[in-house]
């Protein structure tokens, strides 16, 4: 359940603040109150988990002065001014300042609880957006998002610290569903322009003349955004689809590139997503322009070659869409491990994830098995031989490693709980927590 909206009531008259709290509490808000303004302003600041009402006319600081302090701490604080009759001028200018709304006295509770809603889920959304950016420039956010720990994911995640350091331009390529975006976002993360502008256009999603204008301009007097190579300036541009450029614009890029100079103001990142036989971006590309933005390069490995990672994120995506639908998370036999770790993933991550939430609403009805819905995504599959492709020991490992995995994580940690389920002496669950790189604070 989300965690109730706080709303601060600031108000001189004790009687007005305790039936606007009242009121509000009874519409499910969570409420505290303040004498001045002066009072106020210790407990609130920039991101503040909620909203303001407050009288106009207080001793000492009085409203107008108030509400500028909480706009110069943070201008998209949602701040509710109750003005006295006559009033009006005044409100005005409290909305011209930067106020939500305001309510003339005597006013209506109920307009006030439909003011304060629409005030709330317009901090909500600058609170949930807030999170959002900060997770894309927070680098060890992003890092953990690549979920996995076979060899390749290992390789990947330091080919991104490394590049990410430097300054050069970057070429990631791999199959389609991959998570090429989520590096790209990853390289811009841990590298010195995290905090600078990150811009990303798909050169496949516009007409040429449209891709152009995005990326190059001219600006129109109507236009409110800027062309992406002058809003990217000094920060990461990424290019997704680089083989869908023509000719032309892939001539205006390389000008671009070569008109900036080394090091680069604005570093590109260009991701490839070619899927022909026999056709790479090397083919796609002008060669002056392929060797120029290939300087540095990542491919990010198909999900078929990340062994025991398949069953991490099958885990992980059916146990967050359980809790999205309210369900419990189905359990996978050791011959669903099997077949999942054998599949041929041509849709990589993104089909597994669409995998585990048709598993989750298939469990929740009752009936199926995840078996049955690898069958219908790979109707080439044959029945699963564990001997083919890999040894035994290595299927036997991957889905004992996920058994200990789902079990401390559906015991938050208790390794007495766990030993009791899995029948395990604690030796030997040590042991192979050990092994399998389980420590028991990730759980806690």
């Amino acid at each position: 359940m989300a965690q109730a909206m706080k709303i601060a009531i600031v108000d001189d008259e004790k009687d007005m603040r305790q039936s606007i709290s009242q009121w509000l509490a009874l519409s499910g808000y969570d409420t505290e109150t303040f004498a001045s303004a002066e009072d106020a302003l210790k407990v609130l600041g920039a991101d503040y988990p909620g909203i303001v009402i407050s009288d106009i006319k207080m001793p000492g600081m009085d409203g107008m002065q108030f509400l500028k302090k909480l706009m110069g701490s943070d201008s998209a604080l949602p701040v509710i001014m109750i003005t006295g009759h006559g009033d009006v001028p005044m409100a005005v200018e409290a909305m011209r300042v930067g106020a939500f709304d305001f309510l003339e006295k005597p006013f209506n509770p109920d307009r006030m609880s439909q003011l304060a809603k629409k005030a709330a889920n317009a901090r909500r959304l600058t609170l949930d957006n807030r999170v959002l950016r900060k997770e894309l420039s927070d680098g060890s956010q992003l890092m953990n998002k690549l979920i996995g720990s076979s060899p390749v994911m290992s390789r990947l995640k330091e080919d991104i610290l490394d590049l990410g350091q430097a300054d050069g331009h970057v070429l990631i390529d791999g199959e389609t569903g991959t998570g090429k975006t989520l590096v790209a976002h990853a390289l811009h993360a841990v590298g010195s322009r995290a905090g600078k502008k990150f811009v990303l256009v798909s050169c496949s999603a516009l007409e040429e003349d449209a891709l152009a204008k995005r990326l190059f301009g001219p600006m129109l007097p109507e236009d409110t955004q800027l062309p992406a190579v002058e809003e990217a300036r000094g920060g990461t541009l990424v290019l997704e689809d680089i083989e869908a450029l023509s000719d032309t614009l892939q001539a205006r890029l390389l000008s671009v590139i070569n008109d900036q100079g080394t090091p680069a103001e604005t570093r590109i990142v260009a991701i490839c997503n070619l899927q022909e036989q026999n056709r790479t971006c090397e083919d796609a590309l002008r060669s002056d322009l392929f060797y120029r933005l290939a300087a540095l390069r990542i491919t990010v490995p198909p999900l078929r070659q990340r062994g025991e990672d398949i069953l991490t994120l099958f885990t992980r995506h059916a146990e967050q869409f359980s809790e999205e639908y309210g369900c419990d998370a189905p359990q996978v036999s050791a011959q669903e491990a099997a077949q999942l770790l054998q599949a041929p993933w041509p849709g990589n991550v993104r089909q597994l994830i669409n995998l585990a939430e048709r598993a989750v609403l298939q469990s929740r009805r009752g009936g199926g098995t995840i078996a049955s819905l690898l069958m219908n995504d790979h109707e080439e599959m044959q029945p699963v031989m564990t001997t083919e492709g890999k040894p035994l020991k290595e299927y036997v490992e991957a889905f004992e490693r996920m058994l200990i995995d789902n079990t401390m994580r559906r015991h938050r940690g208790s390794i007495a709980s766990v030993m009791e389920e899995l029948c395990l002496p604690r030796r030997t669950l040590n042991e192979k927590m050990a092994k399998y790189g389980l420590a028991r604070a990730d759980y806690l």
